[in-house]
C-alpha cells in the first residue's frame, strides 16, 4: 500500500469516527453512527495491516489467527452479555486497552533504536513512559471498576488514612523513576514504575463510592483514550493518535458534564473525594409502608399524569419491555406518561436511555432531570423502578449525607410515589433513603418485572 493510500485511509477512518461520535448524541441517529464507527474501524485495521509491508509479509498468518480468535471471542461475549452487564463489559474492555499500552510500551523500551538520534530517543522514551503510566492506571482501575459493578467488590468507598498523601507519594515515585528511565538507568525503572502505577489505578477507583460508578466508567474511558494516543505517538501511527484523542477528550468531557450534574468537583470525584461523611447523618423517622399490586394498578387507572423513574433495578429485572407495554396502555387511555432520567441513573452513562430505546419507548417522552423536575408537584403518580440515590431527598435536606448537594429527581413532591424494590436494603451505594419513609410513598416489594406484569393485567 502506498503512503498516499495509507494516509487517505487514515483520514477516512478519522472522519467516520468523528461522525460516529456526533451521531451518538441523538438517539434516532445512533444506529447509523454505530455503523460509521464499524466501517471506520474496518478501514483502519485493513490499512494498518497492509500499510506495513515488512510486518505484512513476516507476520500475516499470526495476525490473521489473532484477529479471528479475537473476533470469535468478541462475538460470543456480545451475544451472551445482557444490557445489565454492559457496564461491567465496558470496564473490562477498558482494561484491555490499558494493558495493551503497557505491553507495547515495555516492548518498545526493550527494542534497539539505533536509527534515532539522542533527541528523538529522548522524545520516544517520554512517549513510552506516558503510555505505560496511563495504561497501567487504566488497567487496574478498570479491573476494580469491573469488580464493583459486578458486586464482586463492595460498592462502598475504601477510605484509607492519608490516602491523598499516599497517592502523591506514589505519583512522585513514578516521576522519579521516569526521570531515571530517561537518563538510561535501565528498563527496571520502567517496570517498577508500572507496578506502582498499577497500585495507583486500583487505589483511585477503590476510593470512589458505588453511587459514582457511571462517572468512573466514563473517566476510565477517557484514560484508555489517552493511553491509546500515547501509544500512537510511540508507534508513529497518526490514526491511533487521532482516535485516542477523540476517545480521551470525549470521555473527559462526559465525566465533567456528569460531575456538574451531580454538583461535584471533577478532581474531587476522580481522587475519591466523594464518600466522606463530615458528620452524623439525620435520623430517619417512620416506617416503610408496603402496598399491594391491585392498589397500584387502581392508582394508575385513576391518575392523569404519571412519571416513571427507571433505575438499575429495572435493568436487573429486564423489565423495560413490560414498562414499554404499560406505557402504551396508559397512553391509550389518554393519560400523560413520561420518563424522568437522571444523568447517573444505572451504572453506565446513558444506561436507562439505551434500555428504553431498546424497548421502543418513544424518545419524546423520555426527559432529562432538568426538563422534568419542575413537573413533579403536578404529577398524580410517580413509579420508581429500582432507583435509590437519584431520588434521595437527603441530597437536599441532610448536609452530612454522602450525596449532599447532588441534584436529584424531586419525586417526593408528587401526590403518590410507588417504589419498586426487591427488599428493604439500602441499595448498591449503601446510603439510606428517607423517601421510602414518606407519608406519600408506598413500597412495592418483589421483582420489578413480575410486579409490572401483574399491574399490566389490571390496566383496563
Amino acid at each position: 500500500m502506498t503512503i498516499g493510500l495509507l494516509t487517505a485511509s487514515y483520514i477516512t477512518s478519522s472522519v467516520l469516527f468523528i461522525l460516529a461520535l456526533g451521531g451518538l448524541s441523538n438517539q434516532e441517529k445512533a444506529k447509523r453512527a454505530v455503523w460509521y464507527g464499524i466501517v471506520g474501524m474496518a478501514i483502519a485495521v485493513f490499512a494498518t495491516i497492509y500499510g506495513n509491508q515488512v510486518f505484512f509479509t513476516e507476520w500475516l498468518n499470526w495476525l490473521i489467527a489473532a484477529i479471528l480468535v479475537g473476533s470469535i471471542i468478541g462475538a460470543i461475549v456480545a451475544k451472551k452479555v445482557q444490557m445489565t452487564g454492559m457496564p461491567q463489559l465496558v470496564a473490562a474492555l477498558h482494561s484491555f486497552v490499558g494493558l495493551a499500552a503497557v505491553f507495547i510500551g515495555i516492548n518498545s523500551a526493550m527494542l534497539p533504536h539505533s536509527d534515532m538520534n539522542s533527541t528523538q530517543y529522548m522524545i520516544h522514551n517520554v512517549e513510552v513512559f506516558i503510555g505505560v503510566f496511563i495504561g497501567a492506571i487504566t488497567f487496574t482501575g478498570s479491573i476494580v471498576a469491573f469488580g464493583k459493578l459486578s458486586e464482586l467488590i463492595t460498592g462502598k468507598a475504601l477510605i484509607l488514612p492519608g490516602r491523598h498523601l499516599l497517592n502523591l507519594m506514589m505519583l512522585f515515585s513514578c516521576l522519579a523513576l521516569g526521570y531515571m528511565f530517561l537518563i538510561h538507568d535501565g528498563n527496571w525503572t520502567l517496570i517498577v514504575m508500572t507496578i506502582i502505577a498499577f497500585v495507583i489505578g486500583a487505589h483511585l477507583v477503590l476510593a470512589i463510592g458505588g453511587a459514582d460508578m457511571p462517572v468512573v466508567v466514563s473517566m476510565l474511558n477517557s484514560y484508555s483514550g489517552w493511553a491509546a494516543a500515547a501509544t500512537g505517538f510511540m508507534l508513529g501511527n497518526d490514526l491511533l493518535i487521532v482516535t485516542g484523542a477523540l476517545v480521551g477528550s470525549s470521555g473527559a468531557i462526559l465525566s465533567y458534564i456528569m460531575c456538574k450534574a451531580m454538583n461535584r468537583k471533577f478532581l474531587s470525584v476522580i481522587l475519591g473525594g466523594w464518600g466522606d461523611v463530615t458528620g452524623s447523618t439525620k435520623d430517619i423517622e417512620g416506617e416503610m409502608k408496603p402496598i399491594d399490586i391491585d392498589s397500584v394498578a387502581a392508582a394508575l387507572n385513576d391518575a392523569n399524569k404519571i412519571i416513571i423513574v427507571p433505575g438499575y433495578g429495572m435493568a436487573v429485572a429486564q423489565a423495560q419491555s413490560t414498562v414499554s407495554e404499560l406505557t402504551s396502555r396508559l397512553r391509550a387511555k389518554n393519560k400523560e406518561v413520561r420518563f424522568g432520567i437522571h444523568p447517573v441513573a444505572g451504572r453506565l452513562p446513558g444506561h436507562m436511555n439505551v434500555l428504553l430505546a431498546e424497548a421502543k419507548v418513544p424518545y419524546d417522552i423520555v426527559l432529562e432531570m432538568d426538563e422534568i423536575n419542575d413537573d413533579f408537584p403536578d404529577t398524580d403518580v410517580v413509579m420508581i423502578l429500582g432507583a435509590n440515590d437519584i431520588v434521595n431527598p437527603a441530597a437536599q435536606e441532610d448536609p452530612n449525607s454522602p450525596i449532599a448537594g447532588m441534584p436529584v429527581l424531586e419525586v417526593w413532591k408528587a401526590k403518590q410515589v410507588f417504589i419498586s424494590k426487591r427488599g428493604q436494603g439500602k441499595g448498591y451505594s449503601g446510603i439510606e433513603n428517607p423517601l421510602f419513609f414518606r407519608e406519600n410513598s408506598r413500597m412495592v416489594y418483589g421483582d420489578a418485572k413480575k410486579s409490572l406484569d401483574t399491574i399490566l393485567q389490571n390496566i383496563n
